[in-house]
């Protein structure tokens, strides 16, 4: 392809203007060639002390600018599809943050361009997937030094929400992350999700039943649970473990030192999800730079986004009706012909001792 990425960020919330500071300052091979934000000084305030790069408030403008040839999109949900169908037309190299696009009806149509071209253009941000712990747990459940994958049991706990994030939030922008390392973890496809909703925090907002217990089964019959707990007060915690026929393998928790001294005992929590995965995401960022110079992408594919939209529509359908919800997949196209989960050179990161 070229010898550097030009790249387009296109939203310049939070997660955008870090991927800015990231690209600008962390990664090799790729530079910012423009940040697009509807809110132009929010723009400018990305590109300030960034040489040559440009602000600019439409996404057109941006894949029409001669300077860029890859986009990094990081606006909200319901903007992706009309970029990503803009930016597969001009063949530019795309990481897109989840969800790829927030339907699996949209994510199918994703697919089917992304497909009748040939190649795979689109990486999505499932950014847990190169976080080191994640990598060590899937080289474990490869090897089958413990034997077979039995179960899942996750938590992921938030410290608190944002105003009118809803039930069906719970799902869509969180247990998301799980149903996708569900996925990369057995490198199969989940084939049911049942929600259960017990005793609700005196936390949570009104109209929001917190926490939530998510049944998963895949499709030869891993069981995994989920508890989500999105105001859980005491920092972000996403932990998981594994149980397998000859013994149990745990990651996440608390970070740092666990120390015992003068009658006490503990560590750290992290406070949100850019501590806790920073790593990670400069992990996946040089893996879709790496990858998109060499012609190809390097983690998540559109097929992972439609995958795990249709998941989360069996999830919200399950929320609603408290019943085991079937998942709902087309056939894969013949792009996507390999296991959901490879990572390729990711692979061999850690092994049983």
């Amino acid at each position: 392809m070229t010898e550097k990425l030009r790249v387009a960020v296109i939203g310049a919330g939070r997660m955008g203007a870090d991927h800015v500071d990231r690209i600008q300052h962390r990664i090799n091979g790729a530079e910012i060639a423009a940040v697009v934000d509807v809110d132009l000084a929010r723009a400018e305030a990305a590109v300030a002390g960034v040489p040559g790069a440009v602000a600019l408030t439409s996404a057109e403008e941006a894949l029409n600018n001669g300077d860029v040839n890859a986009v990094l999109v990081a606006t909200p949900g319901f903007l992706h599809e009309d970029i990503l169908h803009a930016a597969l037309a001009k063949g530019f190299p795309i990481l897109c943050e989840k969800p790829l696009t927030p339907d699996a009806a949209s994510s199918l149509r994703i697919v089917q361009a992304e497909a009748a071209l040939g190649r795979k253009l689109i990486q999505v941000g499932f950014m847990r997937r190169f976080d080191s712990e994640y990598m060590a747990l899937r080289n474990i459940i490869e090897e089958r030094g413990l034997g077979e994958l039995l179960m899942l049991h996750h938590q992921h706990r938030n410290p608190d929400t944002l105003p009118g994030f809803t039930n069906e939030m719970l799902i869509n922008d969180s247990v998301v992350h799980e149903f996708d390392a569900i996925r990369y973890f057995t490198g199969e496809e989940i084939s049911s999700v049942q929600v259960r909703m017990g005793k609700r925090t005196r936390t949570a907002p009104e109209g929001q039943n917190d926490p939530q217990h998510v049944l998963i089964e895949t499709e030869s019959s891993v069981l995994a649970d989920v508890e989500i707990y999105v105001n859980a007060k005491f920092g972000y915690e996403v932990a998981t473990q594994a149980t397998f026929e000859d013994g149990i393998v745990n990651i996440g928790n608390d970070s740092g030192p666990y120390i015992r001294t003068q009658g006490r005992w503990g560590g750290q929590v992290t406070p949100g999800f850019i501590e806790r995965f920073g790593a990670a995401y400069d992990v996946e960022i040089q893996a879709w730079v790496d990858a998109a110079l060499r012609g190809g992408i390097g983690g998540p594919s559109a097929w992972d986004g439609y995958a795990t939209a249709a998941c989360c529509e069996a999830g919200v359908k399950a929320q609603k009706t408290g019943a085991k919800t079937a998942v709902v997949l087309v056939e894969k196209p013949a792009l996507y012909a390999e296991a959901p989960t490879a990572m390729g050179e990711l692979r061999g990161a850690a092994s049983l001792p």
